[in-house]
């Protein structure tokens, strides 16, 4: 259980790096930057298609922390 938690932790600073590669848009050839998008593209994606347009904001990312968090407490 601990290395599962371990890697939901994990996931939890991937997705956080995400977010914040979508403020300040980096080169998207760079192979830090494809392996993060490659990562969480496959879990955010099912997320986007199932909420509404919201003018521009992606909020797909939230959900995803809630549900890691919720997902890491449980296995607590």
């Amino acid at each position: 259980m601990r290395i599962l938690h371990s890697i939901l932790a994990l996931y939890w600073y991937v997705m956080l790096a995400r977010v914040l590669m979508s403020w300040f848009n980096p080169n998207p050839h760079n192979p830090v930057v494809d392996a993060i998008n490659r990562l969480t593209e496959p879990v955010l994606s099912p997320i986007r298609r199932m909420l509404p347009p919201m003018g521009g904001f992606d909020l797909s990312p939230l959900f995803v922390f809630v549900i890691l968090m919720l997902l890491r407490n449980f296995i607590r």
